[in-house]
């Protein structure tokens, strides 16, 4: 099976868990998923062996913790040593698929915004190359290390008792306000210069939906 198709299996056999079994279990699924690094084919493939393997024990009186010890993050640090990386091409795609995504919410947000502001006041859409790359160049930078400082809360809550959610939640809040705030200033002080063109927000739209439904097709694989 794919690797969708497996996520969607997984998802339903799921359910067939005890709370104690499902709370572990998730942690194990949680962290080997947010591995961005590994094969994603692999990595479900694992998954699902260990939740028919959990199943079972299940049925026999047992818990996850009988079955996979004392210590979830040490097992699943030990699969994820077994476990091949993703291929480049995957990668590549993988990459693809987010920019096109995240330039796509881009070309959206800034359609509704002009159409919008329209309505009250003169807006001007023309674009100027230079500092909209330079603009697009600190949103990605912004995503990408969002991305890393996310994950690694995540992977450090995940097995320690004593994290608290709350405080995890205002780290990721303030990294996501601060950049937010970068954003912003660059976007106010970076004066308008070099080439430029029209850009209305009909073709903002159109264009930013046509790059999120291929950002979704290449996710689902069709791609």
């Amino acid at each position: 099976m794919k690797a969708n198709e497996l996520i969607e299996q997984n998802n339903q056999k799921r359910e067939l868990l005890t709370e104690e079994n499902e709370m572990y279990y998730s942690k194990l699924l949680m962290y080997i998923r947010t591995k961005l690094s590994l094969s994603e084919q692999q990595s479900e493939e694992v998954l699902m062996e260990m939740l028919d393997h959990l199943l079972e024990g299940q049925d026999e009186g047992k818990s996850a913790r009988e079955i996979f010890g004392d210590d979830p993050k040490g097992y699943a640090d030990e699969i994820i040593e077994q476990l091949p990386t993703e291929e480049k091409r995957d990668m590549v795609k993988f990459l693809g698929q987010l920019s096109f995504n995240l330039m796509g919410w881009f070309l959206v947000i800034r359609g509704f915004t002009l159409l919008l502001f329209s309505i009250f006041v003169d807006v001007s859409d023309t674009v100027y190359i230079l500092p909209t790359i330079i603009i697009l160049g600190l949103i990605a930078l912004s995503v990408s290390f969002g991305v890393k400082v996310i994950l690694g809360l995540i992977h450090q809550s995940l097995f320690n008792e004593k994290s608290s959610e709350k405080k995890d939640m205002l780290k990721a809040g303030l990294y996501g306000a601060g950049s937010f705030a970068i954003i912003l200033a660059a976007n106010y002080f970076i004066r308008e210069f070099g080439p430029s063109f029209e850009f209305p927000w009909t073709a903002s739209l159109g264009s930013g939906g046509m790059l999120l439904l291929i950002s979704w097709l290449m996710k689902r694989k069709v791609l």
